[in-house]
């Protein structure tokens, strides 16, 4: 086999270095011979090498690679979603799931809202939810002290890291449970998943203003080791369980971050009454420019009250059925 190197083409017909056209020979016989590019056909704004053979029978086959030439194709041209991709990249927004996007009336209308316990899985669900909030509140120093943003921001960092996790855990299980049974899902993954990815990027945003130490990086490992292996098995064992966990989980959510926003109204985070928003938050739930830290907290517990009602409901209808949320719909 023969690999000639040749020039790179252009559509004036020049060489430009040498750069990507192959000439692949593959020849039947005893010996191949010597081989001569005698000519160059023109070809879709370049030239596609002709090769000759001093005798036959050869089977000559030859492969453009040009990348100028693949372009001028129809079916290789950049689509429109293609050039906004480029253009956007460094926002992350073309791989971003449909998520909601809240209006100034949205954040303002969530209230704390609590749904009673009906039976004995629903009661599991809510004290252990209690449990743990008390036990990580003595933990945190929650209240036992001014809450400065500091301590806000390991707050947040520190349940965000946790609440990422069910949606990713459920829309998994789902996922697996579909190419087990061989069946269909019936839209409750994509909710899912698009949960574990808006908790994700409530962490990207605390992110932006803080940036954990070792012991910090070691508790998380240790949480999320014990956390999702706990919350996969009993994924497993009841999905409604889970939900209803969750769901009480972002009650709490709400209650956390409705203080956090008196707390910025009353004067006691000065730093974040005055900071203009990320702008990992800004591209994320489409805020103005002039956006500051206490419209991105709006943003947070817009979402949290959202995943409230989606637990709520999906710990409710029976698991075969369809999911009632449609992609980036919002509810509150």
């Amino acid at each position: 086999m023969i690999v000639p190197k040749l020039g790179r083409f252009h559509s004036s017909g020049s060489f430009a270095g040498s750069r990507s056209v192959l000439a692949i020979i593959l020849a039947r016989g005893p010996r191949l011979g010597a081989v001569n590019i005698r000519s160059c056909c023109q070809m879709q704004g370049g030239y596609f090498p002709k090769i000759s053979t001093p005798s036959a029978p050869y089977s000559v086959r030859t492969m453009y690679t040009s990348s100028y030439c693949c372009q001028n194709l129809p079916h290789f041209k950049e689509s429109q979603n293609d050039a906004a991709c480029k253009d956007s990249k460094k926002e992350d927004s073309p791989y971003l799931l449909p998520h909601p996007i809240w209006t100034e009336e949205d954040v303002n209308k969530v209230k704390i809202t609590h749904k009673e316990p009906q039976d004995k899985i629903d009661k599991v669900a809510y004290y252990s939810v209690q449990l743990l909030r008390t036990a990580f509140d003595l933990a945190s120093f929650y209240k036992i002290g001014p809450m400065t943003e500091n301590k806000w921001l390991n707050r947040i960092i520190m349940l965000e890291t946790v609440a990422g996790v069910p949606g990713m855990i459920g829309g998994m299980a789902r996922h697996l449970k579909s190419l087990r049974r061989l069946s269909r899902d019936h839209g409750w993954i994509h909710t899912l998943l698009e949960e574990a990815e808006n908790e994700r990027m409530h962490l990207m945003t605390a992110l932006e203003m803080k940036k954990p130490g070792a012991l910090f990086r070691g508790v998380i490992i240790a949480a999320q080791g014990v956390f999702v292996n706990m919350f996969f098995i009993a994924y497993m064992i009841s999905p409604r369980f889970c939900h209803r966990f969750v769901g009480y989980l972002e009650e709490e959510a709400v209650k956390t971050y409705t203080y956090c926003l008196k707390c910025i109204d009353e004067g006691k985070l000065p730093k974040w009454e005055q900071m203009k928003a990320p702008q990992i938050a800004v591209n994320y739930w489409k805020l103005g420019e002039d956006a500051m830290m206490r419209d991105v907290i709006l943003a947070i517990r817009a979402d949290e009250a959202h995943h409230r009602v989606v637990n709520h409901t999906l710990g409710t209808i029976n698991p075969h059925e369809p999911n009632p949320f449609l992609p980036g719909q919002r509810k509150l």
